[in-house]
């Protein structure tokens, strides 16, 4: 396996998972308006579902990147344009600040297993989670080395391990953010850094054979 695009991996999924998106989002509301280990448990289901949609993606890919190089060269363009096309319509969405005050507080007590499990079933039954992945791990796939299998396997757990320790980070800083959270301005950075790391995976694919 090839450590430097496994470093630029690391770099890439800590980046997409500090980047404003509904799992980060309804972790922190749920942070701040209840508390912080109910943002953990939620944040820790979500990212348990990535397991999933790992081996979903490794499976698939791999056989069918085991056929050619034609099919490697193809996924490869393919998730570029797909991760392009995400940057695409995050430049046209519209940058509102958490509105704390119009967010739904349940008040009825609800166990951290539960909020486990509605994480990991949100994630799981998320196909735009599985378009994602198809798209991304593809691009930081090393030809020499380990199989393409094991590789993505690999790859999916580091992006759930980061995402675990930054979701359940935003939820335990949720009440320090609460300033930024309400300000347009903080979604605007947000916004065109998430556009820009989107368009800097998508551009790899130039740079990397």
């Amino acid at each position: 396996m090839d450590y430097s695009l496994l470093l630029s991996f690391i770099t890439a999924s800590f980046l997409l998972a500090i980047m404003p998106g509904p799992d980060n989002i309804l972790v922190m509301t749920e942070s701040l308006t209840k508390n912080a280990k109910n943002g953990i448990a939620l944040a820790l289901g979500m990212n348990s579902g990535i397991l999933i949609h790992t081996l979903a993606a490794a499976t698939g890919i791999s056989l069918i990147l085991q056929q050619s190089t034609m099919a490697y060269t193809i996924i490869k363009i393919m998730g570029a344009i797909y991760l392009l096309y995400l940057a695409y319509k995050e430049y046209h969405s519209e940058t509102i600040p958490l509105d704390l005050a119009r967010a739904k507080i349940d008040t009825a007590s609800t166990s951290y297993i539960e909020l486990f499990k509605n994480g990991f079933i949100m994630n799981v039954l998320n196909p735009k989670v599985s378009l994602f992945f198809i798209a991304l791990l593809p691009q930081f796939l090393s030809k020499d080395g380990w199989s393409t299998m094991i590789q993505m396997c690999i790859l999916g757990a580091i992006f759930m391990l980061i995402g675990a320790i930054t979701f359940s980070s935003l939820a335990i800083l949720a009440g320090s953010l609460k300033k930024y959270v309400q300000s347009s301005r903080f979604w605007k950075i947000m916004k065109w850094s998430k556009i820009a790391v989107l368009v800097l995976i998508s551009s790899s694919l130039f740079l990397i054979p």
